[in-house]
């Protein structure tokens, strides 16, 4: 090899980062991505809540004379409202846990009292016939611990049967406030599309419906 033969090396770009096709994170800047496009049709997308119990519970005498357990009981729940006017919640509170394949279209599998299941909790949105739907509203509630949204880490991941995974987190947490609402599905005529919320909240269930118009008559309820 002579001198004009020799190897010199070369300057490669950097390797751009894969962009994950599998699951899409709403943010702030980027809010709505399109879940079903007009005409199309789905299974049900499985809608989950994820978080952490916060505070280590308090057992025997203390909880009794405090009347609370120390931990934080995060509750999964909806409103919805259908084509045809009808509207309602899905939620544990007052055991309304809807169904699946009748109206609303929509059904809540289990209440998470701890935050310790692995699979947390779970809506499920029929969308085998997603023009069903005029809107549906996600929320979480603090049901029971102290209102500290830092403390819960809280994530809710939708599940749909065709295309990547959304993620919406609890993140801004606002101290005192005990209603998140996550996400908004709203059906454009074009499709069903999900917007970011992430609202927290001072209040409960009917201060939430009166930000969004929804007019339900609420009472109290227990689970």
């Amino acid at each position: 090899m002579t001198d004009d033969d020799r190897a010199f090396p070369i300057d490669r770009p950097e390797p751009i980062p894969a962009v994950s096709l599998n699951k899409l994170t709403l943010t702030k800047a980027e809010r709505t991505v399109t879940l079903t496009k007009s005409g199309e049709r789905q299974g049900s997308m499985r809608v989950n809540l994820n978080w952490t119990s916060g505070a280590p519970r308090k057992t025997g005498f203390l909880a009794k004379l405090t009347g609370m357990s120390g931990g934080i009981d995060l509750d999964l729940g909806c409103l919805y409202e259908l084509a045809d006017g009808s509207k309602g919640v899905i939620q544990a509170v007052g055991n309304s846990f809807g169904a699946l394949n009748s109206p609303p279209y929509i059904a809540l599998d289990a209440d998470d009292r701890s935050g310790a299941a692995a699979g947390g909790e779970n809506l499920h949105i029929n969308l085998e016939r997603p023009e069903m739907f005029r809107r549906v509203l996600i929320f979480a509630m603090i049901y029971e611990g102290a209102a500290n949204w830092a403390a819960v880490d809280g994530v809710v991941t939708m599940y749909p049967t065709s295309g990547p995974q959304v993620e919406v987190r609890l993140d801004s947490a606002v101290t005192g406030a005990r209603v998140c609402a996550i996400a908004l599905l709203t059906n454009t005529g074009q499709g069903l599309t999900v917007q970011r919320e992430v609202n927290y909240i001072t209040g409960n269930q009917a201060t939430l419906d009166h930000d969004y118009g929804w007019g339900l008559k609420w009472a109290a309820g227990s689970k």
